[in-house]
């Protein structure tokens, strides 16, 4: 278990905190994971490392962020590869300043852009439920169709004893 410290955060380790978040936002993976990591190399808890994150280091690099985000969506949601040259050292430098105004605007693109995947998946669901019902149609009319031609079948046999 990490021992418990109760010193204020140093310039490096909150680079470190940044960069490791970073890393994980752009890896696809969770910043819980994140803050794992980053406490057993600084012997802090993940508790510690989030809040750390959440009330200081995050509002420094919110440019790193979107960066991050943007280089996750291009190399895809599953891969762990990310090409990392596209991302200039400057995204790890902290921004000059943070707004309420800037911490809106980024809740408004952020829940626009899980209104358009929810939307996009509920499209998807139901284009998945239309195309159900078409083959269970399909699956009906091959059964019936199947069944008319044994009709068909038996009706030959008894035809064909009788004459």
């Amino acid at each position: 278990m990490n021992a418990t410290r109760q010193d204020s955060w140093t310039q490096d380790e909150d680079v470190l905190l940044a960069e490791t978040v970073l890393r994980y936002i752009r890896h696809g993976k969770t910043q819980l994971e994140a803050f794992e990591e980053v406490a057993k190399r600084l012997s802090r808890t993940a508790a510690a490392c989030g809040f750390r994150w959440n009330a200081t280091v995050r509002k420094q690099y919110q440019k790193g962020i979107q960066l991050a985000k943007e280089e996750r969506k291009k190399a895809g949601k599953t891969s762990q590869e990310v090409v990392l040259s596209n991302v200039s050292n400057a995204t790890l430098q902290p921004s000059s300043s943070f707004s309420i105004d800037d911490a809106i605007s980024f809740l408004e693109t952020m829940k626009e852009s899980y209104g358009n995947q929810t939307s996009e998946e509920e499209r998807e669901i139901q284009k998945l439920h239309e195309e159900n019902e078409t083959l269970k149609k399909q699956v009906r009319r091959y059964h019936q169709a199947w069944e008319e031609m044994g009709r068909l079948w038996k009706w030959v046999h008894t035809t064909q004893e009788k004459g």
